[in-house]
């Protein structure tokens, strides 16, 4: 199987974990976009989705689904989204796609966060994917002189600009081995969005898509 057909798989199977009646959480990526596509088979099942990006916005409303605020939705009982990558602990990098800020807020209000991806993006260590953070424009450079100092290879996602209206360092030469630690210490440089470490709010369920089908892993 492609590695896109992968993804589908993985991404059709989360409906199993939609509530009738409910308020979906919705991520945003390739893997995400099977899943949209799968939500589209149940749009008049289900009362609406919260969106992490502009761009699962607009396929989400193509397909009929209402698209609330977040500002209007208290709690979500499932939250969709792919990773980057995902260690065993459940732990993930997530920002390939420059949504990581509305990504973590929606996560944060979800009762439960279901990670779809391929099977190459389970990993025993994070940090092959460089780390995404965001950042405000003015404070680029000072937050990638900390990160030099912290031990990592910024670099600059040129012609980037996020949803938010900021922009995105990639960080490399990081083996992360305490995401939580890392997670708080970035969050805590002045300047940072936040980053694209999800370990204090990470997975709860992994559907992993493999050529003999999806597996499921509990954290």
């Amino acid at each position: 199987m492609s590695q896109d057909a992968l993804k589908k798989a993985a991404g059709w199977a989360a409906l199993d974990y939609v509530e009738k009646g409910s308020i979906v959480g919705v991520g945003t990526g390739s893997t995400v976009n099977h899943f949209i596509d799968a939500l589209g088979t149940m749009a008049s099942q289900i009362k609406g989705a919260v969106s992490s990006s502009e761009a699962s916005t607009e396929r989400l409303k193509a397909l009929g689904i209402e698209v609330f605020d977040l500002n209007s939705v208290s709690e979500l009982s499932v939250y969709v989204d792919g990773a980057d990558e995902i260690n065993h602990k459940m732990e993930m990098i997530k920002g390939g796609g420059a949504a990581l800020t509305r990504e973590k807020i929606v996560a944060s209000v979800a009762k439960k966060f279901i990670c779809i991806a391929d099977g190459s993006k389970l990993v025993d260590t994070l940090g092959e994917f460089p780390l995404p953070i965001e950042v405000i424009p003015m404070a680029r450079s000072a937050v990638a002189r900390q990160i030099v100092n912290m031990g990592g290879d910024p670099v600059y996602r040129e012609g980037c600009v996020t949803d938010n209206g900021c922009q995105i360092l990639d960080v490399y030469s990081w083996k992360i081995a305490d995401a939580k630690a890392l997670e708080q210490q970035l969050n805590n440089l002045v300047g940072v969005v936040t980053n694209g470490l999800f370990a204090h709010r990470g997975a709860d369920v992994l559907l992993l898509g493999h050529a003999d089908g999806v597996k499921t892993i509990t954290g």
